[in-house]
């Protein structure tokens, strides 16, 4: 189906969930594919115990034939309207049976079954979360009911040769006119949205497995032909996802294969249909030539988040949509804790608290802010949010740190024990954690249903004479328009204190040794904590490893916060410091400041010079906050300015540390061997990076030289990529050159283009919208494709703020054109790309006035889809 226009429907409160009055046990489906055709047969066994119509959700289909029991329906029995299928009559244990006839190749909107690729050489998929499946045929398309499926799939071999669906395989063969058929049946009971399929030609890569329980598994991934030699990694970090979830969890795979599809054409990330995952390409394949380090990293985060959800997803379902968190915020903090192991601990906490921080804390503080279990919505595929998945993410590492690590794990083997099988809550999760451990967690429910991020105030008194210092803390959350009072939360708050040289002390509380570091949990406005037997005034490291995701107000002088970046010995808590301290240093450059500035700079020189620290978290000292969450800071926003300021300050950095030392460092990370993807190799990949971006600041025509020949030179995509960067985003003469080449040596990588049009969406300033008017032009800009549109519109809008916020009003008014026209094909898309406007309240007059009118122009287009009205009319009502 291509997109509908939609009227506003009534909200879908929580506090209206009822269970379902009919249920359904089995599914049998039968699917007869074409591109233009497809007809779907649906045997529903449904039951009930009360005196009820059926209802059944359904939208865009043709209704071929409806029957009961096997006799065909009377028509005085049933009705269709309103994108609902109502039967009456039937009863408990009756085979409802309907066949339906959708059109893939219309879809547009990615959403159900839909041709992925060309007429000619693409292949037919389905997304069914979180409402897709009523797309194919009618159901109770809700995650509470579930089913066990058996599916069957006919089609023309030559044009179909491979046939999957979820669950096992339990038959395949030949059908006259040259067409097969294969069956799968999925013993687990699962909801509607975890349905899937996939006919078309593909290649596969495949592996055995044998799991911790002895079930021996065929591991298959598939891909288009020109893509399945770029399938390896994946491979390898399913394998490891699997086994790291066996000891970490006690988790083990259930069914006898599990297949796993890579498409370019996916409005998400992947998607973790039960036995058969299926991934937008962008998170499977990866090769030297064509993936960065980072999406290295993203790609084994996302394959092991989808097997995770195995257990935490799909045994485990949520009962209704506003218990979205209990699965995805969940899960992510178990791909966190995986990619934590695999990986770095500390860089990896600074990855997740950057990322909360750049699209969470704009989130929670915007027009778009909603709880992480929202009251009411309209639209459901709304909230696939920062806020649900990254701060979710945050709650469950709050209780994991409450109970500790073997408390947590025993609470999760209650968890997934008590509710296998079943469509959980948060309530559930909550409750079979602290039956676990014999804790009432309830009282964190509060963090759930409460919006915006609190505010933690710290305030340290110290007396000599007692050698006692008192740290006073507080909470406050600011009203929002739906809940103009906020309560206090429950806020652990991990803390250490040091001296005046750098050194931690043992912590005495309430009598009580604590060893050098302890959780205070603020459960109250305020309340205060004696430490005694402190010889000196403290310098107080709080929120160690971000116990609690909120924003931290304490009166640090730039000395304390340039001691705690030299001398915590935990790389985040280092990191965190030196954020607070380049926070102060931005200040500092927008008032004419020096203190912090210097202290910051002076600091990082310091650390520059250090033999032996990381090289990896060398870069990320480096590297101060963002303009987003720098905007964050002022009241009037001006991202122009912003941006100016930012490298105001960062050339002062550069400064400090000296051109010649910067290019000296540089050509000692660049005299390596070859390519390595181990984390040494990574770790001195990303330092070469911030390096030469600093060197940019301070040597421009050196920096440009050394560019264009690592561009030149490059042995992989993250050398490649990074010094196109810098060569783009600073004008250099030899840009253009470089962006020629790149165009010519990856024309035929859809993912590697992507990226030759979001480095050059991040041209900042002005100049940025007359290259993305260019690159629209281009031949292989199309809106149809998501990643497409999100690497050019998407990162201009989103990824670009000194670019998009002109102060004429062009970048506005530019993507609310471009969004009308891209509802039309895709609104899920649409939607998502129109949340760069949340957060325009905030800007100075002049942009504010013209984001204003853009928005209210695009609002007051007829037709807009229920996904991109919503958006538009909460952003613009607050």
């Amino acid at each position: 189906m291509s997109a509908r226009p939609e009227t506003s429907t009534a909200p879908i409160r929580l506090a209206d969930y009822t269970p379902p009055a009919w249920r359904v046990s089995d599914v049998a489906l039968e699917f007869d594919l074409g591109i233009d055709s497809s007809e779907v047969t649906a045997h529903l066994t449904v039951h009930s115990d009360v005196d009820a119509p059926l209802r059944l959700d359904g939208e865009g289909l043709e209704l071929l034939s409806i029957a009961a029991d096997g006799a065909p329906l009377d028509a005085s029995r049933w009705r269709h309207t309103d994108h609902v299928l109502e039967v009456s009559g039937m009863r408990d244990g009756s085979v409802l049976t309907t066949r339906v006839r959708v059109q893939p190749a219309a879809n547009t909107a990615l959403e159900g079954l839909y041709l992925s690729g060309s007429r000619e050489a693409g292949f037919l998929l389905t997304q069914c979360e979180a409402e897709g499946f009523r797309h194919i045929t009618f159901f109770p398309d809700r995650p509470d009911v579930l089913a066990r499926y058996t599916v069957t799939l006919r089609a023309d071999k030559a044009r179909f040769p491979v046939l999957l669906a979820g669950g096992n395989p339990d038959g395949a063969g030949e059908l006259p006119d040259g067409r097969h058929w294969a069956r799968f049946v999925d013993p687990h009971p699962k909801p509607s949205y975890l349905f899937a399929l996939v006919a078309g030609r593909l290649e596969k890569i495949e592996r055995d497995y044998v799991t911790a329980e002895g079930r021996a598994v065929k591991l298959v991934i598939w891909s288009e032909a020109n893509a399945i030699d770029s399938c390896h990694y994946a491979m390898d970090a399913l394998e490891r996802s699997m086994r790291w979830d066996e000891q970490a969890y006690g988790r083990s795979y259930d069914l006898d294969v599990f297949h796993v599809v890579a498409t370019h054409d996916f409005n998400m990330g992947a998607m973790e249909n039960k036995g058969l995952n299926i991934f937008n390409a962008k998170y499977l394949l990866a090769d030297p030539d064509t993936t960065t380090d980072d999406e290295y990293k993203a790609v084994e985060a996302v394959v092991a988040h989808e097997y995770f959800h195995n257990w935490s997803g799909n045994r485990v379902t949520c009962r209704d949509w506003f218990q979205l968190s209990l699965k995805e915020g969940l899960t992510v903090f178990r791909e966190q804790q995986f990619s934590a192991d695999m990986n770095s601990t500390a860089l990896k906490r600074i990855e997740d608290v950057a990322l909360l921080r750049r699209a969470q804390f704009p989130e929670d503080a915007g027009p778009l802010a909603h709880p992480v279990r929202p009251a009411e919505y309209r639209e459901i595929n709304n909230f696939y949010t920062a806020t649900v998945y990254e701060k979710g993410a945050e709650l469950v590492r709050m209780l994991a740190g409450r109970l500790g690590t073997e408390g947590f794990r025993r609470g999760m083997d209650r968890y997934f024990a008590d509710n296998d099988g079943r469509a959980a809550t948060l309530e559930d999760f909550l409750g079979a954690l602290g039956t676990a451990n014999g804790i009432d967690l309830m009282p964190y429910l509060a963090w759930y249903g409460q919006s915006g991020t609190p505010r933690l105030r710290a305030r340290g008194r110290y007396d000599e004479g007692t050698q006692r210092y008192m740290l006073t803390l507080s909470q406050y959350t600011p009203p929002s328009a739906s809940q103009p009072d906020k309560h206090a939360v429950p806020i652990p708050v991990k803390l250490a204190l040091f001296d005046r040289d750098g050194n931690m002390l043992p912590l005495h509380l309430d009598g009580e040794a604590r060893g050098t570091e302890a959780v205070m949990v603020l459960d109250a406005s305020e309340r205060s904590f004696t430490f005694e037997q402190v010889p000196h005034a403290p310098v107080p490291s709080l929120l160690r490893g971000f116990s609690a995701p909120v924003l931290l107000e304490c009166d640090y002088a730039p000395a304390e916060l340039a001691l705690l970046l030299t001398h915590d010995p935990d790389g985040f808590n280092r990191w965190e410091a030196g954020q607070q301290l380049a926070a102060r240093a931005f200040d500092d450059c927008r008032t004419g400041g020096a203190e912090a500035l210097d202290a910051w700079s002076g600091a990082l020189k310091r650390l520059f010079g250090e033999p032996g620290l990381d090289a990896a978290l060398l870069a990320d000292l480096l590297t101060p906050p963002g303009e987003i969450e720098l905007a964050e800071r002022q009241e009037a926003v001006d991202p122009a300015r912003i941006h100016e300021l930012r490298q105001t300050m960062q050339s002062r950095l550069g400064g400090a540390i000296g051109a010649e030392a910067l290019e000296r460092r540089y050509r000692e990370l660049c005299a390596s061997g070859p390519l390595v993807l181990d984390a040494a190799g990574k770790a001195r990949r990303r330092l070469q990076r911030r390096v030469l971006e600093l060197l940019a600041l301070v040597s421009v025509d050196t920096a440009h030289a050394l560019a264009d020949a690592q561009y030149r030179s490059a042995r992989g995509m993250t050398d490649r990529l990074a010094a196109l960067g810098i060569l783009v985003r600073g004008g250099a003469a030899e840009a253009s050159d470089a962006l020629a080449d790149f165009r010519r040596r990856h024309a035929d990588n859809p993912l590697a283009m992507d990226k030759w049009f979001a480095v050059q969406a991040q041209i900042p300033g002005e100049p940025a919208l007359g290259r993305v008017q260019t690159l629209e032009r281009d031949p292989a800009f199309t809106l149809k494709n998501p990643n497409r549109a999100r690497a050019l519109l998407g990162t201009f809008a989103s990824g670009n703020p000194s670019g998009f916020h002109r102060a004429d009003g062009a970048g506005y008014r530019l993507l609310a054109e471009r969004l009308a026209t891209l509802d039309s094909l895709n609104p899920q898309i649409a939607a998502r790309l129109a949340t760069a406007f949340n957060g325009w309240q905030r800007l100075e007059p002049v942009r504010r006035d013209m984001a204003r009118q853009a928005l209210s122009d695009l609002a007051g287009r007829p037709g807009l889809s229920r996904n991109l009205s919503e958006i538009v009319a909460s952003v613009l009502s607050r």
